[in-house]
């Protein structure tokens, strides 16, 4: 009788992950469209309505294809072989919304993906994936005026080189030739540089909505290179501000006020940044108190009221984090902040975590608190 019993039990189990399999595959609509961040030409890797992405790589010789996104902790989605040598293969499930690094393994080595355009992250340059967002309006290119982002090379005594730097002037700065504007510095995370806030981050588009949209005074953002990837993750502790600091306070900003039309006053400088551009923010907004008005920590972190020794200095601090980022910490560091008398407005973005969809979010629901 026990052995009959386990018999049918395993039947049933036998069944019931066969109908669960044949469940998810029946469950994956099959309206794939080329990723927006393909290169000119290439069908794959494709993104569907649910967020699946299918990926196809030619390899005819290769003994195993595997990409890096898929579940976590599974090790990525595994590619199967077709006969011709390419291989194919979909996510288990789908994907957050939002901007996704990625790489193929084939045979054990790393690779870019071939089909993919290629963004600096975790230290190298990495292919990329988009799965749209529900509320991507706000970072989409539209049919309004836009600004310009240009690289500037600026001189750096204490690095003995020219360090980049790329600038984000808005809409009507070249005409408006009397007009001074407040500047934001912004910085990226750990592994980026300073390419990625206008790239994956689409800084520059979501500026020029909110512009068009009359939501907020035009100013300049800055984006260089904080330095960050001199240590190795999971050696954050060992990382040194003072040169970085050196590099924003004494070569970069006067940089931008002597070649730019800004309003080189305290009150109108703004520095924010995400994740390890958050530490490095907090830090030397604090350092130096003097240099910046307006804080912004995007899942980069906290201020407590005895951090800041003169509040009368700071005109805003914004605390932001994705939902999946455990935002209960960034939500009582901004009531404590309030209770302490500061001006303190924390954000949370709904279903993303620790991804440059918060971030665009963050920047969205920044930028119109700033320079009031």
């Amino acid at each position: 009788m026990k052995k009959t019993l386990r018999i049918i039990a395993f039947i049933t189990a036998l069944s019931s992950s066969i109908c669960f399999a044949q469940s998810t595959t029946s469950n994956v609509v099959e309206d794939f469209k080329p990723s927006t961040f393909n290169q000119p030409g290439q069908e794959y890797p494709m993104v569907n309505s649910q967020g699946y992405a299918r990926f196809k790589i030619v390899a005819p010789a290769a003994d195993s294809v595997r990409v890096s996104l898929g579940l976590g902790g599974k090790g990525g989605t595994k590619l199967k072989k077709a006969d011709d040598g390419t291989w194919m293969g979909t996510t288990e499930g789908p994907l957050d919304e939002g901007f996704h690094y990625y790489n193929v393994n084939i045979d054990g080595g790393k690779f870019n993906d071939p089909n993919a355009l290629n963004f600096y992250g975790s230290t190298r340059w990495e292919s990329g994936i988009e799965i749209p967002a529900h509320d991507r309006d706000f970072y989409a290119l539209k049919n309004v005026p836009h600004g310009h982002v240009q690289q500037v090379l600026f001189p750096s005594p204490s690095t003995n080189t020219s360090r980049r730097a790329f600038v984000y002037t808005p809409p009507g700065y070249e005409k408006n030739t009397k007009e001074k504007y407040p500047v934001l510095y912004l910085q990226h995370g750990w592994g980026e540089d300073e390419t990625a806030w206008m790239n994956q981050g689409h800084a520059n588009l979501i500026m020029d909505n909110l512009i068009a949209e009359g939501k907020i005074k035009p100013f300049i953002i800055v984006n260089t290179y904080g330095m960050t990837n001199e240590v190795k993750w999971g050696r954050m502790k060992d990382f040194k501000i003072e040169p970085f600091q050196t590099v924003l306070i004494d070569e970069l900003i006067p940089y931008v006020d002597a070649n730019f039309r800004t309003i080189a006053k305290q009150s109108h400088r703004a520095m924010a940044g995400l994740s390890m551009g958050g530490m490095e923010t907090k830090t030397i907004t604090l350092n130096k108190p003097d240099v910046f008005a307006y804080y912004g920590l995007l899942s980069g972190g906290m201020y407590a009221p005895e951090d800041i020794k003169d509040k009368s200095k700071v005109k805003l601090v914004f605390l932001s984090a994705g939902s999946k980022e455990r935002p209960e910490r960034i939500l009582e560091a901004t009531t404590k902040l309030k209770e302490a008398g500061f001006n303190a407005v924390s954000y949370v973005s709904d279903k993303s975590g620790h991804e440059f969809l918060t971030w665009r979010r963050s920047l969205l629901a920044m930028a119109p608190l700033l320079f009031k």
